[in-house]
């Protein structure tokens, strides 16, 4: 059930929906947990903390500031702020000093307009740790924030449906909300981390190219001059799997390609992508598909 409302507030205007997911979609979905927008009559500060929710909201219209983490931004039309509200955080209409009092030319100068959702999951702390990891802000100005408008509009009008798969569709929605906030989130001169990251993308490309030969971590090491333990951690933060494994998924992606769509043998696929005895191939893409190549091949 939801609760739609028009906010009673001397200071904003607003419309929302509290939203109160299905048990299931807690427990397996990313769920919306309050939706609207708001429209700011007067000067206000509205302060929160510890909630178990992350925050999306843009601005349509005006300028205010977001107080997060111990930093202040200014916001002004087209900006977008992405947030973990269990962090104390403070948004503050209209162009504001330390008091958070507005220092406009008049009562209503420049307040903001705001469309917002606030959301979770029980995999949104990965994902946002993932978008700082990348390099993504508190606050940023998307290329196109008609798509976030539109978004944020879409999951207004499926939390006021009576669609019986609504929590489904709002899953959906969200990720793409988040496919769009992650894909502008590769910042790397924000990466407060040794520049030796950048380098990454140079691992990964080579071994994207030499997959199907014997790669060592020694080897990659002398090649990128990177310390190989530091090269094993790095990795697995920027792409969240090792090295090793990551060789492998590329060998057996390979291997399903060529058992679909060639008459090769097992034996021949196994030492075309690297894997030279036909015993550590059937088990390692067992391992990774659930069956044996042999098996693969006939179902697909």
């Amino acid at each position: 059930m939801e609760e739609f409302f028009q906010t009673p507030s001397p200071s904003v205007s607003s419309r929302r929906i509290l939203y109160t997911p299905s048990t299931w979609a807690k427990s397996n979905l990313i769920f919306l947990q309050e939706t609207g927008s708001l429209q700011a009559i007067r000067p206000h500060v509205s302060t929160r903390h510890n909630l178990q929710s992350y925050l999306c909201f843009v601005v349509l219209e005006g300028k205010g500031c977001l107080e997060y983490d111990g930093r202040r931004y200014e916001m002004a039309q087209g900006d977008c702020a992405f947030i973990d509200c269990r962090k104390r955080y403070s948004h503050i209409t209209g162009s504001t000093g330390e008091s958070g009092r507005n220092a406009g030319d008049g009562e209503g100068s420049g307040l903001w307009s705001l469309k917002w959702a606030h959301f979770y999951g029980a995999n949104m702390q990965a994902i946002y740790d993932k978008y700082l990891e990348r390099g993504g802000q508190p606050v940023f100005k998307p290329e196109n924030i008609s798509v976030y408008t539109e978004l944020l509009e879409k999951l207004y009008e499926l939390a006021a449906s009576e669609d019986y798969i609504r929590d489904m569709r709002i899953n959906s929605t969200l990720s793409e909300l988040l496919a769009f906030i992650m894909e502008q989130s590769w910042h790397p001169e924000n990466i407060t981390i040794s520049k030796k990251r950048l380098d990454l993308v140079n691992v990964k490309s080579y071994l994207d190219e030499h997959y199907t030969e014997k790669i060592s971590l020694d080897d990659l090491s002398s090649r990128f001059f990177i310390d190989k333990f530091y090269l094993s951690k790095i990795f697995k933060d920027a792409y969240g799997t090792t090295i090793n494994a990551y060789v492998l998924s590329r060998r057996i992606t390979e291997a399903k390609k060529l058992l679909r769509f060639t008459d090769m043998s097992i034996d021949e696929i196994g030492s075309r992508v690297g894997m030279n005895d036909a015993n550590y191939f059937s088990r390692s893409f067992k391992k990774l598909e659930g069956i044996s190549p042999s098996e693969y091949k006939r179902l697909w």
